[in-house]
């Protein structure tokens, strides 16, 4: 079909391309425009895309292109006023990455203004699609393992990075349930950031949700390999454990374990499709900003924990960001000197950035990745 909806991306980085996977593989939907301040990242993008219009200024392109479909596909501190500015250019929808973004004040500030100007806004944990999870969902929900009582999962590269994924998939096996407390604790010896957000070293969250079921949440803990994608859920009749491909489950009726393997579909592509829906139709979204902001909460719940020592019962009343705060209070003190973000590889050439690849492939810690890669270079870059 000839598509009648126009797209275009802020960021033309990793996260962008696989939002122009998704819009071509939407018959609606033509990308027609890009936004990328670097040069050479925003001419391959547009070549690899076959992207007519280029532009180094996001508001240039909102000014230049009639849009119906923005995608946010920036650092985490963007989030928020790019949305903004994209909601008041009216589009039909605006997808923005994870996380949403950092605070609950910031979260309020984005769900109005798109709210004000009747913008659908849709946030990326587009593993929702995963097949293999909603038929999780669905099991879990259907009772096979009987009643849920404890999701259990481990991450890395920090909380509000691939973290933000396992929380959010937490709820959604469980059916979005609510929450009702987190008990959270961290460690931060290291000045560590992510995308230019002071972030953690490490930590864990204890989360219990309205029904009964708890989760318990790792990240940063743990030496071996981990994946955002995997999750076990222990019920009181059974025990179930998927992935990005399989689920399986046992319980007292089963000699065995079930093993499926549902159909594998590009979860940016879904994600697409399923706005464009979205749009049309009305309903719910998997991506829905408000299940988003749910998931914003129990992670700034988990530092505010942490901040206070205490549990910290929902709604979180703390506006801002616990890190931030715990840092300026004194509470963070940095043992090992000089700062370090573990995605500074994302603005790396390539010859430094395959450089960096063989040094996480043999294990260093991204702490001494960044003393390496500034002494290979003579400095701070």
């Amino acid at each position: 079909m000839t598509a009648i909806y126009r797209a275009g991306i802020v960021g033309a980085g990793q996260i962008g391309r696989s939002h122009a996977v998704g819009y071509q593989g939407t018959d609606e939907i033509d990308l027609v425009a890009v936004t990328e301040p670097n040069d050479r990242v925003r001419k391959a993008f547009q070549e690899d895309y076959s992207v007519p219009g280029g532009y180094t200024d996001m508001k240039e392109m909102l000014d230049n292109e009639d849009l119906d479909y923005v995608s946010i596909c920036t650092w985490h501190l963007l989030h928020e006023p790019q949305s903004v500015l994209a909601a008041g250019y009216l589009p039909k929808a605006i997808i923005c990455e994870k996380p949403m973004t950092v605070g609950m004040a910031s979260v309020k500030r984005m769900i109005k203004a798109c709210e004000d100007n009747q913008v659908k806004l849709v946030i990326g944990h587009q593993r929702r699609f995963y097949h293999s999870w909603t038929k999780a969902r669905e099991l879990i929900l259907d009772g096979v393992i009987g009643e849920p009582q404890m999701v259990t999962t481990k991450s890395g590269e920090g909380l509000l990075n691939c973290g933000t994924h396992v929380i959010d998939a937490c709820r959604y096996l469980l059916g979005d349930p609510e929450t009702e407390w987190v008990m959270g604790a961290l460690e931060r010896k290291t000045d560590r950031y992510e995308r230019e957000v002071r972030i953690e070293d490490a930590c864990m969250a204890l989360i219990q949700f309205k029904g009964g079921a708890q989760a318990l949440v790792q990240s940063d803990l743990t030496p071996e390999r981990w994946s955002v994608d995997e999750f076990q859920v222990r019920g009181s009749d059974g025990l179930l454990e998927t992935d990005a491909r399989k689920v399986r489950y046992i319980n007292g009726s089963t000699e065995k374990w079930v093993k499926l393997e549902p159909e594998y579909e590009d979860p940016w592509i879904l994600q697409s499709r399923d706005t464009v829906r979205y749009v049309e139709n009305g309903g719910d979204h998997r991506g829905d900003v408000k299940q988003a902001g749910y998931t914003v909460e129990i992670t700034m719940a988990l530092f505010q924990s942490a901040r206070n020592h205490e549990i910290v019962r929902m709604p979180l009343g703390e506006q801002g960001y616990p890190v931030d705060l715990m840092f300026e209070e004194g509470k963070l003190p940095v043992e090992e000197a000089g700062a370090y973000d573990i995605r500074a590889f994302l603005a790396m050439e390539p010859e430094d950035r395959q450089r960096y690849n063989e040094m996480r492939h043999e294990g260093m810690r991204h702490k001494d990745i960044a003393d390496a890669m500034k002494s290979r270079s003579g400095g701070p870059r």
